[in-house]
């Protein structure tokens, strides 16, 4: 099967259920686990428990996949929860599904949305798991070339208050980003009129550096920043991500996975991976626009996954370890292994 068939570093992230020998994927119960993912799993079930009685649900448990079961009969059998059900007057349906059965979904790079790419390559807010830092200097008369600057608070994504914000992070999410960027352009327009402010609108391809001027008529007038400031972050985050590098690499990601899924009939696994082979290569050799180590193994796990059913054997275990090869030679020269290569190896 294509889980047997995986690299050692992707087994690592993703160990095998126990195979010949031991129980198999029906019959694993939470004892099999090991000890830290069994307390993750209660845990789970204890925060499931407490959510479901502040709702007043009595559920029906459904599950997809080995774990999803554990987590189902684990919640089933949990006494709060049994005497819970007893009493609770709502009833709900609970689907439990292993996310490790759509990893393609977990690291692909979907489409053209504006969103998807400014929540993946800017930083992450602190305290925050789904919100990002936008640097906010631009809006200032600060003069630094330090992108890390911390003088600034940083903005952010959620503008709740700013009605114009929140319909222009709908457009990020629901249009293409071509169409995204062009709202972008109309909102900023939009206030700049109202206040006053001398712009002028420019039809064509919207550009960062067309974005950024228009966002500087706002710098010096604290009345407008005022009003509009919402508004001025969500674009703000537009221009950093459009200027960004991991922006293009993400559109290099896209191309091969469509590439991949159109070839994927006539292709076999081994000569998938010697096409991969080349591109391996170590932080010496690499330019800003080369896949990094944690790339490959992204696009490995992407591979694996679409391929689905891989024959195995000697090309295929040939291939393999060239590739493996590649990788722990690349992983080895890193000066500065980042915390996931570190948490691998």
């Amino acid at each position: 099967s294509a889980e047997l068939c995986l690299l050692p570093a992707l087994a690592a992230l993703l160990p095998p259920l126990p195979g010949p020998g031991g129980p198999g994927p029906a019959e694993i119960g939470l004892g099999a686990l090991p000890a830290g993912l069994r307390a993750a799993v209660r845990s789970l079930v204890g925060d499931l428990d407490s959510l479901f009685t502040a709702l007043g649900l009595r559920e029906e448990s459904f599950a997809v996949g080995a774990l999803s079961r554990i987590v189902a009969a684990e919640l089933a059998s949990y006494a709060p929860a049994r005497n819970r059900r007893r009493t609770a007057t709502s009833k709900a349906s609970v689907i439990f599904v292993d996310r490790t059965l759509d990893l393609a979904g977990a690291v692909g790079h979907h489409g053209d949305n504006l969103a998807e790419k400014i929540l993946s390559v800017l930083p992450k807010l602190p305290g925050h798991k789904t919100d990002v830092m936008v640097n906010m200097v631009e809006l200032t008369t600060l003069q630094t070339s330090d992108e890390t600057c911390s003088i600034i608070a940083p903005g952010c994504l959620a503008q709740p208050n700013d009605p114009a914000a929140k319909a222009l992070w709908e457009s990020f999410m629901n249009l293409k980003q071509k169409e995204a960027v062009m709202e972008a352009r109309r909102h900023l327009v939009e206030a700049a009129s109202r206040e006053n402010l001398p712009i002028k609108m420019s039809m064509g391809r919207v550009t960062p550096e067309q974005l950024s001027s228009y966002i500087q008529l706002f710098r010096n007038n604290l009345k407008a920043l005022e009003n509009h400031c919402g508004l001025l972050q969500l674009v703000l985050a537009t221009v950093q991500t459009l200027k960004h590098p991991q922006t293009s690499k993400w559109d290099n990601f896209l191309a091969f996975e469509r590439l991949l899924l159109q070839t994927i009939g006539d292709s076999e696994m081994p000569s998938v991976l010697n096409q991969l082979l080349p591109m391996i290569k170590s932080h010496n050799e690499r330019t800003k626009d080369d896949y990094t180590c944690e790339d490959f193994l992204v696009l490995l796990i992407y591979i694996y996954s679409v391929f689905g059913e891989i024959k195995c054997g000697k090309e295929l275990d040939a291939a393999e370890e060239e590739v493996k090869k590649a990788l722990v030679k690349a992983i080895c020269d890193e000066p500065e292994p980042s915390p996931l290569l570190q948490k691998i190896t």
